[in-house]
């Protein structure tokens, strides 16, 4: 990524300093960033550098993939058949042919949901398109509600795994898909988990405060129909994603209100796996965690893991967050490096294909191999960076 920085900004002939001030970082950190002294691994900090360079955060990240990992290059192969199958399943236009019964449809998209909880990323990208297709089709037929809420479900699937392999615009494209599908059934329950899938896209794009804005319409528009079922699920879940915008807006005390108040719900409801959010308790606590690790306050991320259980939430799509962003937080922390490295190769047996393919990881990866290269470190940590080809 530093390089990546570096070629930027010569690009546009300027200064260290000028650039860093354009982001509101010191100058010596920015100059370390570039030189691989510094990991970059704080998303917060990315943003402001892409802004300060006039480009997103996407631009700044190398989105090779190791090598050795063929599954997430299969991953990566599908993004286009899928991005095809979005575009095409436009609701205002009628489909054509003939689709599978919706039994086998609900069927299709359960194993997509069970796919997508287990990180299996090529799996479901394989399954999508198709079934994405013959539901369309549905939604012209007898069945069109039950259509339109299958629909809903594959394509905030499909947003999600898009967003995970590194394509956060077509990840928009399937939230909107999303929308539109919640939209056309009326269900004002489906369209706030919409509206979450929709705001989370926006904000991996970069798109902050449009990310903030429909968070906050659709918790005023969801508030109403609170005593429906999964509706305080889908309330709760849209606070934390406006938790996310708020904080990437550098709204810091606006960010923790809205995970307080996810906290509040999230004893009411209990433990939930609603619509594949989960959210209760223990999801509350993780998204503090992802909040918190790029807030400078490592140790605070730490407190919340020791008293957080991952495995209460059955599904791999969840718990890798708990263990990469301990793994970040731990790095950061002296002395803690051999917690780190366990806490990364615990992520990457939960899920490979989202640890292989992440930003954030490859810059802790990197740091830690650096200090362990000075510090004689262990074989574990060598072997983990070369399966994500990273290098000092």
């Amino acid at each position: 990524m530093g390089g990546l920085i570096r070629a930027r900004r010569l690009l546009r002939g300027w200064s260290v300093r000028y650039a860093a001030s354009r982001a509101g970082v010191s100058h010596a950190t920015w100059s370390r960033i570039e030189r691989g002294l510094q990991a970059a691994d704080n998303r917060f900090m990315v943003a402001d550098i892409a802004g300060a360079l006039e480009c997103s955060p996407a631009d700044l990240v190398s989105t090779e993939v190791p090598a050795p990992d063929r599954v997430t290059k299969a991953a990566r192969a599908r993004v286009l058949g899928l991005r095809r199958a979005l575009i095409d399943i436009d609701l205002s236009e009628a489909p054509a042919g003939a689709a599978l019964p919706m039994v086998e449809l609900s069927r299709g998209v359960a194993l997509v949901d069970a796919l997508h909880q287990a990180c299996d990323y090529a799996g479901a990208a394989r399954l999508l398109p198709g079934l994405l297709s013959d539901l369309h089709t549905e939604t012209a037929g007898p069945d069109r509600y039950e259509a339109l809420r299958l629909l809903c479900d594959a394509t905030s699937n499909a947003s999600s795994v898009l967003r995970s392999l590194g394509y956060p615009a077509d990840a928009f494209l399937a939230a909107e898909r999303c929308r539109d599908a919640a939209d056309a059934a009326g269900d004002p329950v489906l369209q706030g988990h919409a509206a979450y899938i929709l705001a989370r896209a926006a904000t991996a794009c970069g798109s902050y405060q449009r990310g903030q804005t429909i968070a906050e319409r659709a918790i005023d528009d969801l508030g109403r129909h609170i005593a429906r079922p999964g509706g305080p699920e889908a309330l709760g879940s849209l606070h934390l994603v406006a938790a996310l915008a708020s904080r990437c807006r550098e709204r810091l005390d606006d960010s923790r209100e809205w995970l307080d108040e996810a906290a509040e719900l999230a004893q009411r409801t209990g433990e939930t796996d609603t619509m594949g959010m989960f959210f209760g308790p223990t999801n509350v606590d993780i998204w503090r965690m992802s909040i918190e690790v790029d807030d400078g306050d490592p140790g605070r991320v730490v407190e919340i893991a020791q008293r957080t259980d991952p495995a209460t939430i059955p599904a791999g799509v969840r718990q890798v967050f708990y263990y990469a962003d301990t793994a970040r937080a731990l790095a950061r922390i002296g002395g803690r490096d051999r917690e780190a490295i366990r806490f990364l190769l615990t992520a990457e047996r939960i899920a490979p294909q989202h640890v292989h393919t992440s930003a954030e990881l490859a810059e802790t990866t990197r740091a830690l191999l650096d200090r362990s290269r000075r510090q004689a470190g262990g074989s574990e940590l060598r072997g983990l960076s070369e399966r994500m080809q990273v290098s000092s």
